[in-house]
């Protein structure tokens, strides 16, 4: 019988309570990793890692020492740390002319922010001398919003443009000091779970589009596949970015979109 390709890897996933984040720990195990399972709702969260037979470890992405603690604890009840998915994220759509600039602001810190400290503990942690230094792989979840100019997303589309821009800078750095860790992003298209719906109705609400499921449909006429991701799609572009097979792949935005960011 064939090993699974991801068999004695550790993993961490943020936003893994639900979601995309719950689809990726759900495929990483299924793939052979220890999933630990990384967020701020405990009951969900300890759900998940339960039913993927891995830990649950509460993680603020905002706050530097909620990261350093997760980590450790992580690397303590695993044995150490081999993929980070920087997945935790919000969106929350805006026109223009009714920007709330606190609101931004926690888009950003969130989404960058938070993205960024994980690079830095999954670098401190999986780099030469840290607790699990065997060198890694660090994936970040950015959107197709990054790469399309799509109505009421300004801050939230920004946010994941900078998310791929550090995934490039971080895969240079860890290059540069000789880290072992290979950075990458993915670019999810538009997907039908809680998120995608929500961002519907905020279209809808926003006068954007008569109804959401109009909004669906815009979406869907941008994208040559004609139709929307699936959740498991996204996780097996997540799978094979983690996996040997891509261990020459450094560095880059993968889209997973079905051409709409073209």
């Amino acid at each position: 019988m064939t090993e699974p390709e991801l068999a004695g890897r550790r993993a961490l996933v943020t936003g893994g309570a639900q979601g995309l984040g719950k689809k990726f720990a759900e495929h990483l195990s299924a793939a052979g990793a220890t999933v630990v399972v990384a967020d701020l709702q405990e009951e969900k969260g300890k759900e998940v890692a339960a039913a993927v037979g891995g830990a649950f470890v509460h993680l603020d992405v905002t706050d530097d020492a909620s990261w350093e603690a997760a980590v450790a604890q992580a690397v303590s009840e695993v044995g150490g740390l081999d993929i980070l998915v920087n997945n935790a994220g919000i969106e929350i759509a805006s026109l223009f002319i009714d920007l709330d600039p606190d609101v931004a602001r926690r888009i950003f810190d969130v989404n960058v922010v938070g993205s960024s400290l994980g690079i830095k503990h999954a670098f401190r942690t999986m780099g030469p001398g840290g607790a699990a230094g065997n060198g890694g792989v660090v994936i970040n979840i950015a959107s197709v919003a990054a790469t399309i100019a799509f109505p009421a997303l300004s801050q939230y589309s920004a946010s994941k443009s900078a998310v791929d821009r550090i995934t490039r800078v971080a895969a240079m750095e860890s290059g540069k000091l000789g880290l072992g860790v290979r950075v990458n992003c993915i670019y999810p298209g538009l997907v039908p779970n809680e998120m995608g719906a929500g961002l519907a109705n905020e279209m809808t609400t926003l006068g954007l589009f008569p109804s959401p499921e109009e909004a669906v449909a815009g979406v869907v006429g941008l994208t040559p596949s004609g139709r929307l991701a699936t959740e498991d799609e996204i996780a097996d572009a997540l799978v094979f970015l983690a996996s040997d097979r891509a261990k020459f792949v450094n560095g880059i935005g993968l889209p997973v979109d079905g051409g709409m960011g073209m």
